[in-house]
């Protein structure tokens, strides 16, 4: 029963983030809290670091010696939550825009907006969407079945470039129709962390799956928006900065890969 209850306050709780994401990012923070720069780096930070840090492979190994391996899944997803809610508690606003559009052109921005908002989820549904929650994994400890093992993925976007999820986040953080200061800062920081944690999941799916993902990156590009020396196709011969054989913990078998999410 605790089981059970674990996976239904976790999907739950994921719902409610996303709501109050959109209208976070589409609204702005509460009016009524003075601008302080430093406060939302921080709570920028305190998002993104735990974010790939909990996905990085000797932490998740490491974590799951205490915590069952089909609910890693939700544990990453209500660490996931709970730094964003406590981004949406504690933020801070500033009057100032950088730029503040109207008519036509905040019409436009807006539809871009929820353009990359259904971008985002079309991504994450190639994927699997449940694997980024931790549904799957509970659904499947549920019905008491074996998860198969996830290949490269290549249906739609990830045809054309191998980060359509990060490309997509982009958007809902660049398409404001007004950018106060404190958007700047958010948009700064997680545009920063989208470009590194791009790079860091290239190195997590290489180290997971091996050849066949660096033979992929020599053939995908990682964002359109890049050459080939930032994120772009890898070249032929190229090799990792931090080889996977160095990485502390190895995988006891392929079969015994933890399920790789899309962050």
């Amino acid at each position: 029963m605790t089981g059970v209850l674990v996976g239904l306050i976790t999907q739950s709780f994921f719902a409610y983030t996303a709501i109050c994401l959109f209208f976070f990012l589409k609204d702005g923070g509460s009016p009524e809290k003075p601008f302080r720069p430093i406060l939302n780096v921080l709570l920028t930070l305190q998002f993104a670091i735990p974010h790939s840090l909990l996905l990085w492979p000797p932490a998740s190994r490491a974590l799951q010696r205490w915590i069952p391996k089909a609910f890693y899944g939700s544990f990453y997803c209500v660490v996931t939550c709970l730094s964003l809610v406590l981004l949406f508690r504690f933020w801070t606003t500033s009057a100032y825009a950088v730029w503040d559009l109207t008519g036509t052109s905040a019409a436009i921005v807006q539809w871009l907006f929820l353009l990359s908002w259904g971008a985002l989820i079309y991504s994450l549904s190639l994927t699997g969407l449940g694997y980024q929650t931790g549904l799957t994994q509970w659904w499947a400890w549920l019905r008491n079945i074996s998860l198969p093992r996830r290949g490269v993925p290549t249906a739609g976007a990830y045809h054309w470039l191998r980060h359509p999820v990060y490309l997509s986040f982009m958007g809902l953080i660049w398409f404001t129709p007004r950018m106060t200061l404190d958007h700047v800062v958010l948009t700064a920081v997680w545009t920063a962390y989208l470009v590194v944690g791009s790079y860091l999941k290239d190195e997590r799916l290489a180290f997971y799956l091996g050849e066949s993902y660096r033979s992929y990156q020599r053939s995908v590009p990682g964002f359109s928006l890049f050459g080939s020396r930032l994120l772009g196709s890898r070249e032929s011969g190229a090799e990792p900065a931090e080889s996977p054989a160095a990485w502390p913990l190895k995988l006891e078998s392929s079969a015994a890969a933890p399920v790789e999410k899309a962050a």
